[in-house]
């Protein structure tokens, strides 16, 4: 619907008003001031505030207002989603740009809004989307607004900038922002590194400004990923939090900042070169998409994410299918008998997936050399791939193949016949990095020749599924021959090609995977269907790594893989069991040559692969809980179905413990008025600890288990089994009844 002038609308259908807009949804209000005709400001971002009458919400913008103490400008410093310098805002601009060095300024005033309502939910208001039109008539820009409040609860926004006047105008940044209240003195956000993804790490939030800037030309490993703002000591259940994500793949920067103006706010935008956006008139610049959370601690924010995921249309909805991939198999070493051996181990097991990984094209022998040369190795596949990919869909399961289409070896046919399609700043190459530069996939003949090269192989073979990578960061990645800087327009194109061939090929999955987990944002995600967590796949590591990318996304995106009893990154030994647990909370595969594995191993593996067959309905539609747990060598985390029917919990010992025997774990997210059974799940029940070993288990360790309401499990919690370090055990609660109901039959057996 069209509103009536910002001066004259609450924004709820058929209310007049003062310029008021409150968009609920899933125990969210957003309510937004465009009174003034200046930019909208967030009044309250946070718990849901039911629904106040028009006057009602006046008092509210009247008990926020502050008092107009300081001396930027006279009267209150109002923050708008775009901050401006003309407002009184002195902190980090929203927009930074310049027409030859004048217009630097900006002064939007709003010249149009539109609220289109959400669609009602059960849970009472259905979100909403208000769109913004704004101009600076003196600097010759206009701006467009998106601000969204979804049905799961998250905010979403972004912004168009236009150049209305007649010269250039350079965009240097444009930065969206949410404000968070007082109560907000924790940060939380990630650093990393290859092999070691999304390591959490707390700050105070403190006056002044904190800035995590990525230039790597993709996501990247020391990233914020996402940053949250939280009160005092808030963990994964208590505690109010805030957070946002910058839903982008290149460069972007994530920020928090507190002013005396008795401000804070998260912000984030994408991070541009220099002279990377010059806009000729006409032209416009739009933002990557900024997303925020609130909720009543880490389960409930990243619970929204999943929803909003879970929801779109283009996810994933088939069963996840348990994966075998041939890297940590076979490396380089393509020999069709052998392939064909693993194969057969792999479906023997379970397997409904079959990656043929790095190695089948060109040239490569190894990581110095083909990349670009995308055609089937006549040296290592005379007859093609048919051979292998007919034995592998006749035992029933689909094919994959690996690609690196965004990147070049200087010993390449494709290097030596268009050395100019290199990225690099115009006179030098870039120093090499995995032996490998960046292909210029903004210039057309390079894009072209990608999709070319991509479009036949999933036209010639029964591709069902991409394994893309990106091995090395963007550094000096210019556009030559000017060699003007390149990342934004690479960002661009690599978006373009992976819509194309989505367009083209709409039944192929695409992964993400970068160095293992160095691109995961929901930018990426528009466009692929998992995306790879690490190249570790040591289980005590991905233990950690697993927890903290699923605080953005859910575990049915997540390639989680079992690796051989000694880890190629670690060299650390881990029992199957753990490994396995491991791995089966996420989309399950498999990275180990089963053709050289232990008989006894193998059967048990084909035990697990079982479990997550049975599972993966629950695991990957269910809502993700992690217990915030006293003992730091001790963790648990699990799934809960939606309709509280059911549960699955992993109870981790991570290290030694200062307690002997350990302490009760409570289990998160069920339904307090309901009774389960919990018990033991096997593959998962051995309690493999000293006093199992010795023949003493816990009185409930049996596969009866024992029956509780969810109220008590959640609140006194069982005792938990001695575990040797680097162990897990699974436990199962499946809802019998309520404390005045009979048993009901359980969703799972």
């Amino acid at each position: 619907m069209t509103t009536a002038p910002p001066s004259e609308q609450h924004g709820q259908p058929g209310q007049p008003g003062s310029g008021l807009v409150h968009l609920r949804a899933a125990g969210v209000s957003l309510v937004l001031d465009l009174s003034g005709s200046t930019l909208p400001r967030v009044l309250h971002w946070g718990p849901c505030l039911g629904e106040p009458t028009g006057p009602q919400l006046d008092a509210l913008r009247l008990a926020r207002r502050c008092q107009p103490i300081g001396f930027s400008v006279d009267g209150p410093v109002e923050v708008a989603v775009l901050p401006e310098q003309s407002a009184g805002w002195l902190g980090t601009p929203g927009l930074s740009g310049h027409r030859g060095g004048t217009d630097f300024s900006a002064a939007f005033r709003v010249e149009r809004a539109d609220l289109t309502p959400g669609e009602d939910t059960p849970e009472g208001g259905g979100g909403g989307r208000l769109t913004v039109r704004a101009a600076d008539r003196t600097a010759g820009l206009g701006l467009g607004l998106t601000i969204e409040l979804t049905p799961s609860g998250l905010v979403r926004q972004r912004a168009t900038v236009t150049n209305q006047g007649a010269t250039p105008y350079t965009v240097d940044a444009v930065n969206l922002t949410l404000p968070v209240p007082a109560e907000a003195v924790e940060l939380l956000d990630f650093t990393g590194r290859h092999l070691r993804e999304r390591d959490p790490q707390r700050t105070p939030f403190t006056q002044g400004l904190r800035m995590r800037e990525n230039r790597t030309g993709r996501t990247g490993y020391d990233s914020a990923y996402l940053l949250v703002a939280g009160s005092a000591g808030f963990g994964n259940r208590s505690g109010e939090v805030w957070g946002v994500h910058t839903a982008w793949s290149g460069n972007h920067r994530t920020f928090a900042e507190r002013t005396f103006h008795a401000v804070s706010l998260l912000g984030s935008g994408e991070l541009l070169l220099p002279g990377e956006v010059v806009l000729a008139p006409g032209e416009s610049y739009t933002s990557p998409w900024q997303y925020g959370s609130h909720g009543t601690g880490l389960d409930e924010l990243s619970a929204r994410f999943h929803r909003h995921l879970r929801a779109r249309a283009h996810h994933p909805s088939a069963p996840r299918p348990v994966v075998v991939n041939t890297w940590e198999a076979v490396y380089f070493d393509h020999d069709l008998a052998r392939l064909r051996e693993l194969a057969d181990a792999a479906a023997a097991v379970g397997a409904e997936r079959f990656v043929l990984d790095d190695g089948w094209f060109g040239s490569r022998r190894d990581d110095r050399r083909g990349l670009g040369d995308w055609y089937v190795s006549d040296e290592v596949w005379p007859d093609g791939l048919g051979p292998l990919t007919d034995h592998v869909t006749g035992l029933g399961m689909e094919f994959g193949l690996w690609v690196e289409p965004e990147m070049i070896n200087e010993d390449s046919e494709l290097a030596r016949a268009h050395p100019g399609w290199i990225m690099a700043t115009g006179g030098r190459l870039p120093g090499a990095a995995r032996s490998q530069q960046v292909l210029d996939l903004a210039r057309p003949e390079a894009y072209a020749y990608i999709l070319q090269r991509l479009d036949e192989l999933l036209t010639t073979y029964p591709i069902g599924y991409l394994k893309w990578d990106h091995n090395r960061d963007l550094v000096e990645a210019g556009h030559r021959p000017t060699g003007r800087a390149g990342v934004h327009g690479q960002t661009l194109a690599v978006y373009r090609l992976l819509d194309e061939l989505r367009r083209r090929h709409p039944d192929v999955e695409i992964e993400s995977c970068s160095s293992g987990g160095a691109r995961v944002d929901l930018g990426i995600l528009e466009r692929t269907d998992r995306v790879w967590v690490s190249d570790c796949i040591d289980a005590l590591e991905r233990q950690r790594i697993q927890r903290w990318t699923n605080a953005l996304i859910p575990l049915e995106l997540m390639g989680t893989h079992v690796g051989s009893g000694t880890a190629h990154t670690t060299d650390r030994r881990h029992p199957l069991d753990f490994r396995a647990g491991t791995a089966l909370f996420g989309h399950f595969g498999i990275e180990w040559d089963l053709t050289r594995a232990e008989p006894t191993d193998v059967e048990r593996l084909a035990e697990w692969v079982a479990l997550y067959k049975e599972l993966r309905p629950l695991l990957h539609s269910g809502t993700a809980v992690h217990a915030d747990h006293p003992d730091p060598s001790h963790e648990l985390h699990g799934v809960v179905a939606g309709d509280g029917s059911e549960a699955v919990y992993a109870l981790v010992a991570t290290a030694t413990s200062a307690s002997y025997p350990t302490g009760a774990v409570r289990l998160p997210g069920l339904d307090p008025d309901a009774v389960y059974r919990v018990r033991p799940l096997p593959p998962g029940d051995v309690p493999d600890g000293n006093a199992h070993r010795w023949g003493v288990d816990l009185p409930w360790w049996t596969p009866d288990g024992v029956e509780l309401p969810g109220r008590v499990l959640a609140a006194a919690g069982l005792q938990a089994p001695v575990l040797f370090p680097e162990r897990l055990v699974l436990l199962r609660a499946v809802r019998v009844g309520t404390p005045s109901a009979p048993p009901a039959a359980p969703a799972h057996t």
